[in-house]
């Protein structure tokens, strides 16, 4: 199981998985060309999300779908000093996003 961690050090929102940097994914969209930001909806959140989702799912496009649903749901949501989420958390917060989709009547 991985474990994605955040924390702010002095101005630098710091974001490992595993103990090693997570890769901001800038190939796959660049929402916030400085870097990962959590605890609120804007463009650092965005660029988390996605990474997360990139990282845990290991499939781009997957990752791309779903990466703003994420953001709202879990990366807005997390505390700003610091944060862990395990990839059961990610399944977990992925499958309540499909849920509510398909009970909107969506499609994921």
């Amino acid at each position: 199981m991985k474990r994605y961690s955040g924390r702010h050090e002095g101005y630098a929102a710091i974001v490992t998985v595993d103990g090693h940097r997570l890769d901001p994914r800038f190939d796959l969209w660049n929402h916030s060309p400085t870097g990962f930001e959590w605890g609120y909806g804007g463009s650092g959140p965005a660029q988390l999300a996605l990474a997360i989702l990139a990282d845990h799912c290991g499939n781009g496009e997957e990752a791309f779908n779903l990466h703003h649903r994420f953001k709202w749901a879990v990366v807005a949501e997390l505390p700003h000093r610091n944060w862990m989420l395990t990839s059961e958390d990610i399944d977990q917060a992925i499958q309540a996003i499909r849920n509510q989709e398909m009970a909107a009547g969506g499609v994921s």
